[in-house]
């Protein structure tokens, strides 16, 4: 009798400049068996996530490269087909680590069991999971923020950016949002409870759009969300109020082009100086942060936002692509700004 197998995609070269499809390969690889404490698990949604781009780099950071021949990372939920831990049980549903796969296996200390009656397992890769737990950690606890005051984040529609407006509204801020693109700037305001929304593809340069911020932040800004960088950045410094807060989770426009190299031209480079004059002026907290750094509050998290999102006093939206052969395809499409939501692949 043959052996079972599994597929998964491997990164099979590093790129030089943009993420590109063929810097992946699909294999197939004999299906793993459980060792003690171990848990089996056939997968039904994989994550696409902003910082896989980074793991694919080998250079130094807060987190391992993946390795050429591996399996590219990534947080999956599906269901437990074997076990041999107390904890789990053949058709429990599980959230962990297993990567581009069609299957996984890990130790069960590694896994989050999920209620399926309370919300789609799909969010727990999503508003119930790492990006919509970076969002609340972000505004919450780096944004310290005060009724009444102005709050931008772009990638308004993403995970995290629609976590943080929803999050600045119940909290009676104004929530202002930028996009790319008309179709997500209705979805923003729509679906997410944006005061407004402006698509950055519509201004040429950073000053084109500052002059329509300011015109919709006419009171400055308090706290800025940054999960772009780039332009939004530009544009958005020269009007944080004294005592701004500016919490950082992501650089997403500048992860294919080389400037977290140093290497990029104009921009942020050139404003340099101007930026942490503005820092020392304006007395700005600006606090960088990595969400794995602060997993002790993950429980906190989800006993706030998991009754909301029943509610649906918290909203989410998903892309969901299917076939895992097209992991890589969903990745360059999110680097671009083509995904609308949170980024998955169904299998």
């Amino acid at each position: 009798m043959d052996k079972p197998t599994m597929q998964h995609i491997v990164l099979s070269q590093r790129p030089e400049g943009p993420a590109r499809e063929n810097h992946f390969r699909l294999e197939t690889k004999p299906m793993p068996v459980p060792a003690q404490d171990d848990v089996l698990v056939e997968l039904a949604y994989l994550s696409v996530d902003p910082y896989m781009r980074g793991r694919m780099d080998d250079v130094r950071s807060y987190a391992k490269p993946v390795a050429l021949g591996s399996t590219m990372e990534g947080g999956a939920v599906g269901r437990v087909i074997a076990s041999r831990s107390a904890g789990f049980e053949i058709g429990d549903y599980v959230m962990g680590p297993f990567g581009w796969a069609s299957h996984g296996c890990c130790p069960a200390a590694h896994l989050r069991k999920l209620d399926t009656s309370i919300a789609p397992i799909s969010t727990a890769l999503g508003v119930l999971g790492m990006p919509g737990f970076t969002g609340w950690y972000g505004f919450e606890k780096l944004g310290r923020p005060k009724r009444g005051e102005t709050l931008v984040v772009a990638a308004a529609t993403g995970p995290v950016g629609s976590m943080v407006g929803q999050l600045a509204n119940a909290a009676g801020l104004r929530a202002i949002g930028i996009a790319g693109g008309a179709k997500k700037c209705a979805l923003a305001i729509e679906r997410f409870g944006f005061e407004q929304c402006l698509d950055h593809t519509a201004f040429a340069t950073s000053k084109d759009l500052r002059a329509a911020l300011k015109s919709a932040c006419p009171d400055g800004v308090d706290i800025y969300f940054e999960n772009v960088a780039g332009k939004v950045l530009e544009a958005v410094m020269p009007l944080m109020n004294t005592g701004g807060r500016v919490p950082i989770c992501g650089l997403i426009s500048w992860y294919d082009e080389g400037a977290l190299g140093g290497h990029a031209a104009g921009g942020a480079q050139d404003n340099l100086p101007k930026f942490w004059r503005s820092i020392l002026v304006k007395r700005l907290s600006i606090n960088g942060f990595i969400i794995s750094d602060h997993w002790a509050l993950f429980d906190a998290f989800l006993a706030d936002i998991t009754p909301r999102v029943a509610a649906e006093e918290i909203r989410f939206y998903e892309d969901i692509t299917e076939g895992l052969e097209n992991a890589p395809k969903a990745l360059t499409g999110l680097l671009n700004g083509q995904n609308f939501g949170k980024q998955l692949i169904k299998l």
